[in-house]
């Protein structure tokens, strides 16, 4: 009956809503976006592909040009800086109210994510001890957040809610651990005026924070013309003001859930009393002013924090993510194994991947769980966790990132992509099949 009461138009709608909400759903259209870009990649259009990704714009001033970049490079450093915005904001929040702010609950998925960092960078640093191909050793230490909960979440409710917990906490942990590792290793010659500038502007919203202002739009501009700019152009990249700007956003409510109850409650009942009729289909003007009333209410009652979050997530799941994996994931699979083993990119990366993190989270989580440092979560056992961190060997994203920053040579990013591509691959496989698999 519902159904039949729909416009065409939102009967055409409803499913891309539903698709969109379901958890594995970004999963799914990443998954959709590499799999586009290898094909570009590895057909007749693979000139025009990569010919697009090199178009170069920027802007025109008195006859002189600023941030002429090419479309890559636009890709990599502007929406990725959104990207990494959405990082910060689910970061401060798990630190404000989630999984991160109970340091004994916090410390579990912490080590996990520390020991799935240092593995991996170990194991690839060792076998790429010198030269531009030691520089990659950041690679292997990212998850990949939406593909990992993307598989996680076609398994359903065969997996308890803690270890979908445990797995977000770790990942986010993993993001921030990655972010600090792109600020301190693979940030270019640094302009100090520049970089002064941003952190006044940071300064400067950090003091609208703490003097209440609460307009998303404040915050924008000068996230985006003031912090993200002068970011930019001083050499560090512009991904960490991204992440700077985004603990700068409010994580507090005006009013509380329950003055909040309290005051829609007698909104609605005055609503109702102004007309009990209610039969014609346009309000009063004093109902007018409710529903004013009650949408300013609503802001008071809703974190800014959370607002832009929950606003830009699916944006960035499913427009940035995959502009990104088409940007980035096309590779051309004619190589031969003696020119992809002619250097240990491809196998450090690999192994760093699903070795390193299996090894890292795994036995990281453990000296910790034996050191009665933090319980398992309830729910998780041995089996399951090994299936978790399969899980975090999908490092897809962050991996191709990193990748994009360690290497100026098209063959050793070649060689890392293929490394990540194989892992990634493997460890959702295996991991999905463990974890279905494995019982409380």
């Amino acid at each position: 009956m519902k159904q039949l009461d729909q416009t065409p138009i939102e009967r055409m709608v409803s499913p891309i809503q539903r698709f969109i909400k379901q958890e594995k759903s970004g999963g799914i259209v990443l998954g959709l976006s590499v799999i586009i870009a290898l094909v570009l990649a590895n057909s007749s259009l693979k000139d025009h592909y990569h010919h697009i990704l090199e178009y170069k714009f920027g802007f025109q001033w008195a006859g002189n040009s600023f941030f002429e970049y090419s479309l890559h490079h636009w890709i990599n450093d502007g929406l990725m800086a959104i990207f990494f915005f959405v990082v910060g904001l689910e970061l401060k929040r798990e630190i404000v109210a989630g999984e991160l702010s109970n340091p004994r609950k916090a410390m579990l998925p912490i080590g996990a994510a520390l020991g799935g960092m240092v593995v991996p960078a170990v194991i690839y640093f060792v076998l790429n001890p010198s030269g531009e191909m030691s520089n990659g050793w950041g690679i292997p230490m990212a998850t990949d957040i939406a593909f990992a909960l993307g598989v996680l979440y076609l398994l359903g409710s065969r997996i308890p809610l803690t270890l979908k917990v445990f797995l977000t906490a770790l990942a986010i942990v993993d993001d921030l651990g990655a972010v600090l590792v792109i600020a301190f290793f693979y940030t270019s010659e640094i302009s100090t005026l520049h970089l002064l500038v941003g952190v006044a502007i940071l300064v400067i919203m950090y003091l609208g924070n703490r003097m209440g202002v609460r307009n998303i739009l404040f915050y924008a501009i000068l996230g985006i013309a003031g912090v993200w700019t002068a970011f930019l152009l001083s050499g560090v990249h512009a991904t960490i003001a991204a992440v700077l700007a985004a603990f700068t956003i409010p994580g507090n409510v005006r009013i509380s859930e329950q003055v909040f109850s309290e005051k829609i409650q007698g909104l609605l009942d005055k609503f109702k009393a102004i007309d009990p009729d209610n039969t014609k289909p346009t309000l009063t003007n004093e109902q007018l002013h409710i529903l004013e009333e009650i949408e300013k209410s609503s802001a008071s009652a809703t974190p800014p924090l959370q607002r832009l979050e929950h606003m830009m997530h699916p944006m960035v799941t499913f427009i940035i993510i995959p502009i990104f994996a088409l940007a980035n994931a096309g590779v051309s699979l004619a190589i031969d194994f003696d020119h992809l083993f002619s250097t240990n990119v491809a196998l450090g990366v690999a192994l760093g991947l699903l070795v390193g993190k299996v090894v890292g989270v795994v036995g990281f989580t453990l000296v910790l769980v034996k050191l009665k440092v933090a319980p398992f979560p309830k729910g998780m056992n041995i089996k399951n966790l090994f299936g978790l961190s399969l899980l975090a060997a999908i490092g897809f994203t962050m991996s191709l990132f990193v990748t994009s920053l360690a290497f100026t040579s098209e063959e050793y990013m070649t060689q890392a992509k293929i490394g990540i591509f194989v892992a990634s691959i493997i460890g959702g496989v295996i991991g999905y099949f463990v974890l279905s698999k494995a019982k409380e």
